[in-house]
Formats: structure tokens, sequence, C-alpha cells
């Protein structure tokens, strides 16, 4: 039952991240009233906080491993408080204020989270073998895709069902109430003995090679970072595929979920570097054919969602082995460069928001309106093209990283 509870801890992670990174900028926008300027602004505040919270989160976790149980349930208590708090705002004079503070808590307690899940692997796999890390990581990120998936569907349920506000409300207190039992049934994974390293220096990251995957993290995440920003503005605004989007999402995440055993297997025998270049031709392949859609293709973009799905998935499992690996093999405490690994991340989603909404802002585009071709355009091109030029470079950091053997 250990792998299936650690796939739990991490569904409720994932969970989480998708009303974040997904939900967050249309709830804002359309619910609250607040611009696409101001909400792209808010996110990049937070990442600043980010900046110093993430590798002080890493540090704390690495100066008391014994404590990692209690750093579990912080996680989640926090997330279990925040998202009924977040989806519970209305409009007001305060509503930026509120916002703010909410997402603070919401921000720390994933990062707390992911940083703890992440920066354990060698702790939650069954040896430190590369083969054993890259199947617990296959547990690992399974369970987020169907959080993700979860997360995806659960507010046109609540719709369904008759909830008000777009059924964010029912959503908020739903993902508090998942928080709690996630939380509960997968305890007994930290109680297992935390396997520590040495302390992390900026030498021993690059000398390991984990500060160059640093690097190819932060530019890789750009991509997906932009595009799950904007995916429900594109469905809905460009595409016009009112009520399509959560499917389109769940068939995102299935393919990405469904790839997972695949680029698995696939790592253990070529190599990750190999893999790699394997499955990223399929996101730019999907970004290129998403710029060319014509307004109402549903199966033009489910195939795309297939597609990008399936080159997400090896994403998700090989990155961030290989960075554990690097870590473990150079002996080296995980948890801060985990920290460091986390701020990676949501820095993209934060240079992403950042980037376009503020862009689109400025061609006129307003969610949920009837919009000009100019705004649809810019629409179009931040959604499909800018990603597609980020994931040509993310490619060409793949091709710089030293290649190995299959990690057996």
């Amino acid at each position: 039952m250990h792998y299936p509870r650690v796939s739990l801890y991490a569904l409720m992670l994932a969970a989480a991240g998708i009303p974040l990174y997904i939900h967050l900028p249309r709830f804002a926008s359309v619910n609250l009233g607040i611009g696409l300027g101001t909400v792209g602004a808010v996110l990049l505040a937070i990442r600043l906080i980010d900046l110093v919270q993430d590798p002080l989160i890493g540090w704390a976790i690495d100066r008391w491993p014994q404590a990692q149980r209690g750093f579990a349930l912080i996680a989640a208590f926090g997330l279990a408080v925040g998202f009924p708090m977040l989806f519970s705002l209305t409009a007001g004079p305060n509503t930026v204020a509120w916002l703010v503070a909410t997402l603070v808590l919401l921000f720390s307690s994933y990062s707390l989270g992911m940083i703890l899940m992440y920066a354990r692997s060698t702790t939650l796999a069954a040896t430190s073998m590369p083969r054993d890390m890259m199947t617990m990581a296959a547990f690992r990120e399974g369970g987020m895709l169907t959080g993700v998936v979860i997360a995806a569907i659960a507010p046109a349920v609540f719709v369904a069902m008759g909830a008000s506000g777009q059924g964010y409300p029912a959503f908020g207190v739903f993902l508090g109430a998942l928080a709690v039992t996630c939380a509960a049934v997968s305890f007994p994974i930290w109680k297992r003995q935390p396997v520590v390293g040495k302390q992390i220096t900026y030498s021993d990251l690059r000398h390991s090679g984990a500060l160059r995957l640093l690097g190819l993290a932060l530019f890789n995440s750009l991509p997906v970072a932009i595009t799950s920003t904007l995916f429900l503005f594109f469905v809905e605004d460009r595409l016009q595929l009112p009520g399509k989007a959560g499917p389109l999402l769940i068939m995102f995440f299935l393919s990405a979920g469904l790839s997972l055993p695949i680029w698995t297997k696939l790592s253990q025998r070529r190599g990750p570097k190999q893999t790699l270049l394997l499955a990223m031709p399929l996101a730019i392949l999907g970004f290129v054919g998403a710029a060319f859609l014509s307004t109402g293709d549903l199966v033009g973009f489910a195939l795309i969602c297939i597609a990008s799905g399936a080159a997400l998935g090896a994403d998700m499992v090989i990155l961030p082995t290989m960075f554990s690996v690097a870590l473990n093999r150079a002996g080296l405490e995980p948890s801060f460069a985990f920290g460091i690994w986390s701020f990676a991340g949501k820095l993209g989603l934060a240079l992403a928001a950042f980037m376009v909404l503020p862009l689109l802002e400025h061609h006129g585009f307003e969610p949920g309106t009837s919009n000009t071709a100019s705004a649809l355009g810019s629409l179009n091109i931040s959604y499909a093209v800018i990603p597609c030029i980020l994931k040509l470079a993310a490619l060409g950091l793949v091709l710089t990283l030293p290649s190995e053997g299959s990690p057996t």
C-alpha cells in the first residue's frame, strides 16, 4: 500500500494546483471583476515571495528531517483552509487584498507539500537505485494526474448539480475536504526514516549537473505555464466551445497519465535524454496545430490535447527524476535544491501570466464577451506561437545535456 499512498498525497497536491494554475485567472476576472493585468501583477508579486520562501522551506525540511510528518500535515491544513476561503470571495473594495492574502496561504501550503514530496523521493522509493526512483515517480505522477482530472471536472459537476457562482464556492469546499481525507489516508508514508545527505552548495549543484537541469526546468515550464493560464480563454473565447473546457482538460491529462508507463519504460531502456528528445516534438506539433485551428474545431483541438498531454507526461516523470538522481549520486541533501526547483516552476507560471495577460488586456481581450479579431489574434499568438518558440529553445537545451545509458 506504500506507493498508492504516495499517489494519494500527490493527488491532493495536483487537485490543489489546477485551480491555482488554470481556474484562478478566469475566476478572478469573471467572478471578482479583477482586470487581467492586475491578476498578472498579483501572481508575479506572489512569485517574489516564493523567491525567498521556497528555498527556506527546503532548508527547513533539510534542517529538521524527522519533522516530515508535521510538514505534511501543515501543508494539507493550509490547503483545507485556503480553498474554501478563495472561492468564497466576492467582488468588493478589498477583494484584491483578500485575494493576495488567500493566495499567499495557498501557494505556501502547496509549496511545502510539493517540495516535501519531491525532495523525499529517495525516502519514498523502495531503494535509491534510479530504476526504483523512476517507478516511484510513475506512481507519484499518476496520482498527480488523477488529481488534475478530478479538479478539472469538479466545477462542471457542481454546476450540473445546481451550484451557484459557476460552481466555484462548492469547488472550494470540496478541495478542502479532499485535502483532509488524502492527508489522513496517506499519513503512513511519512513515518519512513528520511534519507538525508550533506548540505548543498552552488558548487555542488554545478558539479552534479543539477544546476543545468534547474535551468532546463525553468525554460521548459514556460510553454506549459502559458497554455495553462490561457487554456479556458482559448477554448471558450478563441475556439468558441462553451462547456467543452472540462472534457478537453480531462482528455489532456488522461493522455498524460496513460503515457506515463510508456515514458518510464522507454527512459529505463534508452535513457532520459533520448526519451525527452522523442517527447518534446509532440508538444511542438501541438502548438503549431493549435495556431491554425478554426472556430468550433472540437475534433482538431481534442487531437492536439491528446498529443500535447502525452508530451507533458514525459516532462512530469523524467525531469524531476533526473534531478533527484543527480543529487543522490552526489550524496546531496535534496530539500533545499527542490525548494529552488519548486520556485523555478512557479516562476515560469508568474512570468507567463505577467507576459501574456497584460498583452491580452492591451489588445482589448475580455473573457466571456464578444472580442475583436485583433484581440482574438493576440490570444492565438499568446497561446500557440509563443509557447512553440519557447519549447523549441527548451529542446535545444536538452540537446546540450550529457548522454547517459539507461538508468538501471
